[in-house]
């Protein structure tokens, strides 16, 4: 097994160059060396991987099929090794997170600091994107983990909920009369809202929300941008669906003023996810376990 292995590493490498020489300057190995570890290979499958020509080789379709393949594994062992070692020194490695905007700002900075602190060889690599991008990232293997907008529907992923919020509706001084009673949804709906572009997770959760109530959400502003919300709020452009917790310091200065509905919004979470078939990172796990503490 181990002499098929070392043949499929000499493989990836040629289908990479293109050429038996400069595979074997890369792998310090004779080009006669690396030419019968091909021969060998092509034996052993009882196909040809390689088409020769006076300028190098090319990869055959059935050679095309199986670099794929070997690509993928190489990369999982490559993976493995790299885990081995990070678990080993704790000193190098990296971190990658998917994340939002939002939620990278509210609430992950904190953790990322006092991380980088602890660990500073550890690198950290963030990705942007949406909820759907970022479990994308996480699926395709791109992230390490993710820190979403709760509910997920993923079957794949492990989802951890690490802190509650609450939506709420605010307004700014021209609208500051509707605090003064509780506000029904119906006239809530006659209202110029403002919200956050459909394919945000929170848009998806106030819509449906809104829909299990027989109100469809027709808003005059969709903002790709969590602050862009705010401010477009806080100048009496329209009455914003918010999260209570990201908004504190506009209500502290007066500058933005609570909604109080009839009925509720029920609260949900923000949560970690990763691929359950996928064992964390010793720093992933490390990171985890700092937002659960500091959660607990």
């Amino acid at each position: 097994m181990i002499g098929k292995l070392d043949l499929y590493r000499i493989f990836n490498v040629v289908s990479r160059n293109n050429s038996f020489s400069k595979a074997a300057k890369e792998l310090y190995m004779t080009q006669s060396a690396v030419s019968q570890a091909i021969l060998k290979l092509e034996k052993e499958l009882e196909i040809p991987l390689f088409h020769r020509n006076s300028k190098g080789v090319v990869l055959t379709n059935e050679g095309k099929l199986l670099n794929e393949h070997v690509n993928s594994a190489l990369a999982i062992i490559d993976v493995a090794e790299d885990k081995l070692f990070e678990f080993k020194t704790f000193k190098t490695g990296q971190l990658r997170i998917g994340v939002g905007d939002t939620i990278s700002r509210y609430f992950l900075l904190p953790y990322l600091e006092k991380f980088h602190r602890a660990y500073p060889g550890i690198k950290l690599n963030i990705l942007n994107g949406t909820t759907t991008e970022i479990c994308e990232f996480i699926k395709t293997g791109k992230a390490d983990l993710g820190l979403c907008n709760l509910p997920i529907d993923e079957d794949h992923l492990q989802v951890i909920p690490c802190k509650e919020i609450k939506d709420i509706f605010v307004c700014g001084e021209k609208y500051k009369n509707l605090t003064d009673k509780p506000v029904s949804l119906e006239y809530l709906m006659r209202l110029p809202l403002i919200f956050l572009e459909k394919k945000s997770n929170s848009r998806v959760y106030i819509e449906n929300f809104f829909k299990e109530r027989g109100f469809n959400v027709s808003p005059v502003f969709e903002l790709g941008s969590y602050d862009l919300l705010l401010e477009f709020t806080k100048i009496n452009l329209g009455i914003s669906c918010v999260i209570k917790e990201f908004s504190s310091d506009y209500i502290k200065r007066g500058e933005l003023f609570e909604v109080v509905l009839q009925e509720e919004i029920p609260k949900r979470s923000i949560g970690i996810c990763y691929l359950k078939s996928v064992p964390l990172s010793r720093a992933a796990l490390k990171f985890v376990e700092s937002i659960q503490n500091s959660a607990s």
